[in-house]
């Protein structure tokens, strides 16, 4: 009798799960410390723009002008047209198979939105306006961020995540996380009017318009304090360890030789047709006979001569 036991297709199911961890940073230098950046994004003049005379950032610099057109580019290119970041017109399409164009521009981005809901991403596009961007890079927060999860605080005022990919001071909306690529955008401290925004006060200061100075006063902030769920998949195989009633109904425990292990002389209690033996130990190997991994049971598990087992073996990866 062999101790090896193929396994067949149906013995292996491999099951995915979501798992997450919690981040929790104090203080900006602990922020900045695990590699989490901010940086301040500007719409300067593009005819006067020089590479790298800007610089923004704690970690990595980056030019303001690039940075402020890159994340519109990604994330707000096809919510442009109006200030309450409803979607741009589009082109139609007849049952005859014709198209009715349109005269306003029908971009065809990917703006990386959270839910099939309407979009509502405002980003200001006046000439020398901000936005605050904050990276967390993907070894901390895995495949994305758990939604509802984040929040961030400094010493004027405290934004949480409201799980759709909203970023929210109170009921107000100040800007967007995308979730899959660890990105904050802070867009503005409330615009007053439709689709949700207002003003935000912080004492007696209005911050509503579009220079939203707030941003400045986070980014440069030394005491901002963070927290969001990571999230990452699991997949766990499991391994059904099926035993007949006839197999491995011998035992490898060198106890049971009596005097030197070369004799071969087994102890008699050991000879006898009702002697069932112990199972403490399963082994998964290769093909090549490799041993892979290792399985130890709680407790000794007796076989059976009249029934068949099933020993399931769970490995996580």
């Amino acid at each position: 009798m062999s101790v090896f036991k193929p396994f067949i297709t149906s013995d292996v199911i491999v099951s995915p799960f979501k798992v997450n961890k919690s981040f929790s940073f104090e203080g900006t230098a602990a922020l900045t410390g695990s590699g989490i950046d901010l940086y301040v994004g500007e719409n300067t003049d593009p005819y006067l723009w020089i590479s790298g005379s800007t610089s923004t950032g704690y970690i990595q610099p980056q030019d303001k002008f690039l940075l402020y057109r890159s994340i519109r580019e990604l994330y707000y290119y096809n919510y442009l047209e109006a200030e309450d970041g409803s979607p741009v017109t589009t082109a139609s399409f007849n049952p005859d198979g014709t198209i009715t164009t349109v005269t306003s521009y029908t971009p065809n981005a990917y703006n990386y939105l959270s839910n099939t809901l309407p979009a509502n991403r405002y980003f200001p596009t006046g000439s020398g306006e901000i936005i605050g961007v904050i990276t967390i890079p993907s070894n901390i927060f895995g495949e994305y961020i758990k939604p509802g999860t984040f929040s961030l605080s400094y010493e004027s005022g405290s934004f949480t995540d409201d799980g759709e990919g909203n970023l929210l001071h109170g009921a107000l909306k100040v800007g967007d996380i995308i979730y899959e690529h660890g990105i904050v955008t802070l867009t503005s401290d409330g615009i007053p009017g439709t689709q949700g925004y207002g003003f935000v006060y912080y004492g007696s200061t209005d911050y509503g318009g579009g220079d939203a100075p707030f941003i400045l006063d986070l980014i440069n902030s030394q005491n901002i304090t963070c927290s969001f769920d990571s999230t990452i998949t699991i997949y766990e195989s499991q391994y059904k360890c099926t035993i007949r009633q006839n197999e491995f109904n011998c035992s490898q425990n060198p106890t049971l030789i009596s005097g030197s292990s070369n004799s071969g002389i087994v102890y008699d209690f050991a000879t006898g047709s009702y002697f069932d033996p112990y199972i403490t130990t399963v082994g998964l190997y290769n093909n090549n006979k490799e041993l892979l991994a290792v399985a130890k049971l709680a407790q000794p598990l007796p076989l059976s001569s009249v029934t068949d087992m099933n020993i399931l073996v769970n490995l996580d990866l």
